[in-house]
């Protein structure tokens, strides 16, 4: 059963008990990403989020890591464009510790200089192994092409100048002004009941203050073209067009679309590329959405010569995957949203994750029956119109590797009109 209590600081206590298993997870959510960065700080959340595992006033890094694990825990955390989140797993008898860890780094992490120093390269490794990673990388020069010169569309993990450049006074600065108690949720999931929960959080997190300084700035989509010359065996691309956020009435129907087009082995693409054609390994359509925006697309790998026999089937594809719907894919498509739904509530982890991220999106816990709901609501007109709406916007197309047989960008813009 799913409980939830706003405390008079305005933190939000989210529990769903389950008394059936031996687990408990819990973790803290806050509407804190990269998003709300500056230029000048871009990565900070992110490298935020690896330092609050750094120490505290009353732990070492090694003693909060011991601490889990000397009891078969797992602790672990992630920084997207809109939210950070530290999470972790015990056993039932556990829990107590395991939440007093997490109050502890949240409000009371030191922002050591020589672990600083540290840390910092570790976040330029993975800057830098992201970059020696094609089929990662081309996501963050299709968000940047996409949406040029604002936060959304920067890399989460900065830049090697930019991370270089922070400091442990600033580190320090953005925790405790943007990590405020109006922007966090904690949220609980296992056996373990409401009650013990909230009353542990109002004696654990005391410290926070009441509103973040930053405002997210509105995301404004530009679109075009990028292109990086690559000597690799594959040419790597991104088709795709503006979306709809998670508020927009389309948002579950956009999933479907995703779902049809390019979501499993029975997808369109999957069949006409790779089973038909064997054209790719690996192809993919995508549904991203965000807090006031949303990014819809087709990823895929292929080599340098059959990308010009790839591009036009992929468009094609796209300019019809609103039209000869069947009822079969249709009902395919919603029976996959659907047993995913179902399958996250057998997991504490995931039930933990699900209800703190509704909450910080909708301002509430949607249940599976609502959003099984919404999914049925969604039919082949509105599936035709959020088709028709994606493809009325200019086109985002970026590649990388031996781009030279790739389509110019004005060509694929106008196939993707006239045809």
């Amino acid at each position: 059963m799913i409980k939830y209590t706003k405390l008079s600081n305005g933190l939000r206590v989210i529990t769903d008990e389950m008394t059936d298993v031996e687990t408990v997870s819990m973790g803290i959510w806050v509407s804190v990403g990269s998003q709300l960065e500056d230029s000048q700080i871009n990565g900070i959340s992110h490298l935020l989020e690896h330092m609050l595992f750094k120490g505290t006033k009353q732990r070492t890094a090694l003693q909060i890591a011991q601490e889990i694990e000397n009891v078969g825990g797992i602790i672990n955390a992630y920084t997207s464009r809109d939210m950070t989140a530290y999470y972790l797993k015990v056993l039932k008898e556990d829990a107590l510790m395991g939440l007093t860890i997490l109050a502890d780094i949240y409000q009371n992490s030191v922002m050591n200089e020589e672990e600083l120093f540290k840390e910092k390269d570790v976040v330029l490794q993975e800057i830098l192994q992201n970059f020696d990673s094609p089929d990662d990388i081309i996501f963050d020069y299709f968000q940047e092409t996409a949406y040029p010169d604002q936060p959304i569309g920067r890399p989460i993990s900065g830049s090697t100048q930019t991370v270089q450049a922070i400091k442990p006074e600033t580190l320090l600065s953005y925790m405790h002004d943007e990590y405020t108690a109006s922007r966090t949720v904690v949220s609980i999931a296992g056996n373990i009941s409401h009650e013990f929960c909230v009353d542990l959080v109002c004696r654990l997190f005391t410290k926070l203050s009441q509103k973040g300084k930053r405002q997210m700035i509105p995301s404004r989509y530009v679109g075009g073209d990028f292109r990086q010359d690559r000597d690799i065996e594959q040419v790597h691309v991104l088709m795709g067009f503006p979306a709809f956020s998670y508020q927009n009435d389309f948002f579950y129907a956009q999933m479907i679309l995703s779902t049809l087009l390019g979501g499993g082995m029975s997808s369109r693409l999957f069949q006409e590329v790779r089973e038909k054609r064997g054209l790719v390994y690996t192809i993919y359509s995508f549904s991203h959405s965000y807090m006031d925006t949303g990014l819809f697309g087709v990823y895929a790998g292929t080599g340098k010569e059959k990308i010009k026999e790839l591009m036009p089937v992929v468009c094609d594809e796209l300019l019809t995957m609103g039209t000869m719907l069947t009822e079969q894919e249709i009902e395919r498509a919603k029976a996959q949203l659907k047993a995913m739904i179902l399958m996250q509530r057998e997991s504490t982890s995931t039930r933990c994750k699900v209800n703190a991220q509704n909450m910080l999106i909708w301002g509430k816990i949607i249940s599976k029956d609502e959003i099984i709901s919404k999914i049925e609501a969604v039919n082949e007109d509105i599936l035709k119109q959020v088709s028709s709406l994606l493809l009325s916007k200019k086109p985002t197309l970026t590649s990388l590797g031996p781009i030279q047989h790739v389509w110019d960008y004005e060509k694929f813009v106008d196939y993707l009109s006239h045809t």
